[in-house]
């Protein structure tokens, strides 16, 4: 329900409904932590509540993430972490579509489809970018790009889960920025998002 979705988390997001009481912006942020320092995260293939182009889904065969750049770092970031999650898949948990960590703490970017240092397991259980892929007549999905400036380096091997990750990023945000695409498309149907593990306990 859209209660469960405070002020702070969908003045940040671009068109609040009740799956975004998931996201894992809400479990580690905070008000006070939302765009500190300045911190923004924005991306050159689409502005904040844009449609993704088909070349970084599933409607494209060799689809890959888009790019993304980030500016205002707070001081004392040890390093950015990045979760990209669509909270209106139908499972208690956001379908987790990217984990990616050991970004530097300072101004940067991933280029379009480039490799970033470390990643982890998506809601598939496969280190790489999940190409969104909605399921038929379900509507536009979002998906929100989550990133985390965090005071401490997280002590993970590449291919953790969302669980891990998230438990080790307690207590260590120093800044949250969001940027959210959308997409629908058709093809796929809705029972199959029944047999995918989201367990949040991954490691």
């Amino acid at each position: 329900m859209l209660e469960h979705v405070p002020e702070w988390l969908g003045a940040a997001l671009h068109n609040v409904r009740a799956g975004h009481s998931k996201l894992a912006a809400l479990k580690l942020g905070s008000e006070s932590v939302v765009g500190a320092g300045g911190m923004v995260l924005t991306s050159a293939a689409f502005e904040n509540g844009e449609e993704l182009d088909p070349s970084f889904t599933a409607d494209e065969e060799d689809a890959v993430a888009p790019p993304l750049e980030w500016n205002h770092i707070p001081a004392g970031a040890q390093e950015l972490m990045l979760i990209v999650e669509d909270p209106d898949a139908p499972s208690p948990e956001p379908f987790c579509h990217w984990l990616v960590w050991g970004l530097a703490p300072q101004r940067g970017k991933l280029m379009e489809g480039e490799v970033p240092p470390k990643v982890g397991k998506n809601s598939y259980q496969n280190s790489e970018w999940l190409l969104p892929d909605p399921p038929t007549g379900h509507g536009p999905h979002d998906y929100v790009f989550q990133l985390f400036a965090l005071d401490t380096m997280i002590d993970l091997k590449p291919g953790a889960g969302r669980g891990a990750l998230m438990k080790a990023m307690e207590g260590h945000v120093l800044s949250l920025a969001i940027l959210t695409a959308t997409y629908e498309r058709g093809g796929t149907d809705i029972d199959d998002w029944d047999d995918i593990d989201l367990d949040d306990d991954d490691d």
